[in-house]
């Protein structure tokens, strides 16, 4: 059973469901993605993989998401961020890897921003980033939208638009989009201060490789590298894109490779 951490004050407060499995650091911090859970395949095998090595692991659902509280129509980018600073906060102890998975890596980058101004012994020491989806509110969602589709979104508060994860398809609020664009990151440089990889799809319909690589390109450090998967989709749950998932994570090891650069 998760523990739950409550975040945010009065009408705003909600309890959010932390997994937490107690470890060796640095303590890897699963940041999941728009409307997935810590559930789902790729959070698991990260948890299977700390218990198997004796490391620390963090996984929490978003408000509106999995098991925490919340609507996810109140979800915005600067919500979900301040749950997951929360949450480390608690948690995550010094120097995390923070490994954000679609919109977990935005958050991801966000997350590592606010930390190397403001609390830099928790400044993480790697990140891994799968499928990142860095300002895609801006850059991917709202230029994607027909005339009509935004139209409602700007004048009905929000749209439902189709998705081939939920039947029910995904509630896109005004707040979501108009909150994204005080969160964008690709504007400027993109300064970790910690080796980043990323793990892209190059058949991924939701979060092109091109954008990936545009992030990449913002990040001016040189310990940042990228795996580029022929045939990989957006999910990236497969067994072999598991294990290489798995096998990043290992590089960043303390004294492994990745960690090293």
């Amino acid at each position: 059973m998760p523990e739950f951490i409550t975040v945010g004050k009065g009408p705003q407060a909600r309890n959010i469901a932390v997994e937490y499995r107690p470890g060796r650091g640095p303590c890897l911090v699963w940041l999941g993605g728009f409307m997935s859970d810590m559930r789902g395949s790729k959070a698991e095998a990260v948890d299977a993989f700390a218990a198997e090595h004796g490391r620390a692991c963090l996984r929490f659902d978003y408000s509106g998401h999995g098991e925490s509280e919340g609507n996810f129509e109140d979800g915005t980018i600067s919500r979900w961020c301040e749950e997951a600073l929360a949450v480390i906060d608690v948690h995550a102890g010094k120097a995390p890897v923070l490994i954000g998975s679609s919109m977990g890596g935005w958050i991801a980058l966000l997350v590592t921003r606010h930390l190397r101004v403001h609390d830099r012994a928790r400044a993480p020491s790697g990140l891994v980033l799968i499928a990142p989806a860095p300002d895609f509110t801006e850059r991917l969602m709202w230029p994607s939208f027909d005339e009509a589709t935004r139209s409602a979104i700007l004048n009905e508060g929000k749209v439902v638009i189709p998705s081939e994860y939920d039947e029910s398809g995904y509630p896109i609020t005004r707040g979501l989009i108009e909150d994204g664009r005080n969160n964008l990151i690709m504007d400027a440089p993109i300064l970790t201060g910690c080796p980043v990889h990323i793990l892209q799809g190059m058949l991924d319909a939701d979060v092109p490789w091109q954008h990936a690589l545009a992030a990449m390109e913002r990040m001016p450090a040189d310990s940042v590298a990228m795996t580029l998967i022929k045939d990989g989709d957006h999910r990236l749950s497969r067994e072999e894109d598991i294990a290489r998932l798995l096998q990043i994570i290992a590089g960043l090891e303390p004294g492994g490779p990745d960690a090293q650069r």
